[in-house]
């Protein structure tokens, strides 16, 4: 990167076969002065395209969980603040400004937004967003991330004020059932694992119990039932992964070291 007199912004995006969704996420993070891409051992065209769309890329397949890719990215970041994007994701232009402000602002502060879901190709924008995610740091700020799934960072020479953004952050994340069931095995383990590490325990009338407090929660009080069908699915499914995150634990989690899946 050359030298910029203000402060620089780079956009980081974990990988793994993403070739359907990386195009449209990096070119929604070109106003950004470094896009780079950490891809997990990808076997389609994931890293060609993000490389034809100008991104640097660096592979790492020795995967050892979200949080050790988001460290090993810091590592590759030229410039002053890091906004952590996900291959499945996309920056708005109203978004990109706010984004922009932050940076010129100079803070050393940690910067939420909330996701704007895409579900079986409508946006849920009728029901209520769920908690932030925090995505924009200072680099220096920023020793590492922790977490097996979620993964939060540790920050240096103790905590920052938390800011949000008033836009939000378009997510597809569930396109098809077919995907959908994929991604709910994905995070049935990791829930489970994390849940392991704390020694909490299993069972199939405690994943009765949360499945059908989250669903309650998002259909009803997040009024996800004002956005159809597409909303049904959405929260039909996160209350699935609620219940077999506490089966798994039962059944799948006997022992420790059950290894974990690339998302």
């Amino acid at each position: 990167m050359k030298p910029i007199d203000r402060p620089t912004l780079c956009i980081g995006i974990l990988t793994m076969n993403e070739e359907r969704r990386i195009a449209q996420c990096i070119q929604s993070a070109k106003f950004a002065d470094q896009i780079v891409v950490v891809d997990s051992g990808s076997t389609d065209r994931t890293r060609d395209i993000a490389q034809e769309m100008g991104a640097e890329i660096h592979r790492y397949d020795d995967w050892q969980g979200f949080a050790v890719q988001r460290t090993r990215l810091l590592q590759h970041v030229k410039a002053d603040y890091i906004f952590f994007l996900d291959a499945d994701e996309v920056i708005g232009d109203a978004l990109a400004d706010e984004i922009r402000a932050a940076v010129a602002s100079g803070r050393d502060a940690i910067w939420e937004v909330l996701w704007n879901q895409v579900a079986y190709g409508r946006p849920l924008t009728l029901m209520k967003s769920t908690a932030g995610v925090q995505r924009l740091f200072k680099t220096a700020s920023v020793e590492k991330f922790e977490g097996v799934v979620h993964e939060g960072a540790v920050m240096r020479n103790g905590t920052r004020p938390v800011l949000k953004f008033r836009e939000r952050l378009l997510h597809y994340s569930r396109e098809t059932v077919h995907g959908s069931l994929l991604k709910l095995a994905q995070y049935v383990q990791h829930g489970a694992a994390k849940r392991a590490q704390v020694g909490k325990t299993g069972g199939v009338l405690r994943g009765f119990a949360s499945a059908l407090a989250i669903f309650l929660k998002l259909y009803v009080f997040r009024r996800g039932f004002l956005c159809g069908a597409e909303g049904f699915l959405f929260c039909f499914f996160i209350a699935l992964e609620c219940f077999f995150r506490y089966a798994a634990l039962k059944y799948d989690f006997k022992q420790p070291g059950v290894a974990l899946s690339k998302r």
